[in-house]
Order: C-alpha cells, then sequence, then structure tokens
C-alpha cells in the first residue's frame, strides 16, 4: 500500500497484559487481528456494532517499538495489525472473527492483493486461551468445508510485543477516502462488509 511516509506520529507502546486487564470488565474483551493493511481493517471494524475501540498498531515481531518505517521492510517480524475492543454482551468473537474473514483472504500467504510481505500475513492473536481454541475451531470449520482453492494460512498465537502505530494512521480511512490507494482498495472492502453484514453496522 502506497502510505505517507516519514510523517511524524507517536508511537504509544501498550503493555498487552495490561490492555487485556482494563478490558476485564463485563462486556468487554480484546482481540488482535492481522489481516493485510491496518487501515482496511480499521476501517471495517469501526463500522461494526459492539466494537468499542480499534487501535490499529505491529505486533508479533522481535522488535521493540517499531517504526512504520521499520516494519514496512518485513524485517521486524510484526504485522500490521488492529486491536478491537468490543461488548461481547452485544457481539461475540466467532461473529467478530466471520467478520474478519470476509473482509481478507486467509489463503494468500504473506500478502493481500498487491501488499506483499510478511507484515500482511493472516492473524489472530489472542489474550486468552479460550479465544485461541475459538480461532483453531473456526479455521479447521472453514478447511473441512473447503472454502477457498488453497490452504488457509492465518496465523494463531498469543499476542505478543503489540505497540500502537503512529498517530497519524488513526482513522486514516475516514479521514482520507478519495486516496488513491483508500479509494481502490479500502473503499471496496468497506462496501463489501456493509453489503454482507447489515446486522453488524452500527447505527448512523
Amino acid at each position: 500500500m502506497s502510505h505517507p511516509g516519514n510523517q511524524p506520529g507517536t508511537a504509544a507502546s501498550a503493555a498487552s497484559a495490561a490492555s487485556a486487564a482494563s478490558a476485564a470488565s463485563a462486556g468487554r474483551a480484546t482481540i488482535t487481528l492481522a489481516g493485510g493493511c491496518f487501515w482496511c481493517q480499521e476501517a471495517v471494524f469501526d463500522r461494526v456494532r459492539g466494537v468499542t475501540d480499534v487501535q490499529s498498531g505491529y505486533a508479533n515481531g522481535h522488535a521493540q517499538n517499531p517504526t512504520y518505517e521499520q516494519v514496512c521492510t518485513g524485517r521486524t517480524g510484526h504485522a500490521e495489525v488492529v486491536r478491537l475492543q468490543f461488548d461481547d454482551t452485544v457481539i461475540s468473537l466467532r461473529e467478530i472473527l466471520e467478520i474478519f474473514f470476509a473482509t481478507h483472504d486467509p489463503s494468500q500467504l504473506n500478502r493481500q492483493g498487491n501488499d506483499v510481505g510478511t507484515q500482511y500475513r493472516s492473524g489472530i492473536y489472542y489474550d486468552t486461551e479460550a479465544q485461541g481454541e475459538l480461532a483453531r475451531q473456526m479455521l479447521k470449520e472453514m478447511a473441512e468445508e473447503g472454502l477457498y482453492d488453497g490452504p488457509i494460512t492465518t496465523e494463531v498465537a498469543p499476542l505478543s510485543n503489540w505497540s500502537a502505530a503512529e498517530a497519524y494512521h488513526n482513522d486514516y480511512y475516514a479521514r482520507n477516502p478519495n486516496q488513491g490507494y483508500c479509494a481502490a482498495v479500502v473503499g471496496p472492502k468497506v462496501a463489501k462488509f456493509r453489503k454482507t453484514f447489515v446486522r453488524f453496522l452500527k447505527d448512523g
């Protein structure tokens, strides 16, 4: 994807354990998803009823607090991710993952369309083992149903080494809907979500 380079940002590192603990009150849960460009995932999940916060960031690599430019080299091991906070009395994790799988192609290894590199891999990074078990069960069901021509490549692992992305990535599609990549790639994904998951659209 064609992102602006060398823009100032305030990359805030957040400990995943602390984040999970803060969301532990009734009706609140978190999950971290990698499905290609995080602009796409953020734009979709910002519109999902029951999702209360979407934070773009980097996860499950070896570098500490990487910059966007570093992640784009593919040498940090990080994936571009969105960390979702959601009210699981309104929307379940299974429903969130159904939306996730419908709005990216989990059979593409280390890429989504023209976005190529390990940073664009498909991944589910969980806070609890129960979340991991559900993700693995869904992958098994999808494989048995033969929904894709090739094998499903989605990585399922505990969340590690999470850090928030630079501030200029926040609400990028909302602020730049006519930017080239947003219009050509993000917009159609949002439109597909709106058409396929009408029941999960936020009001307004």
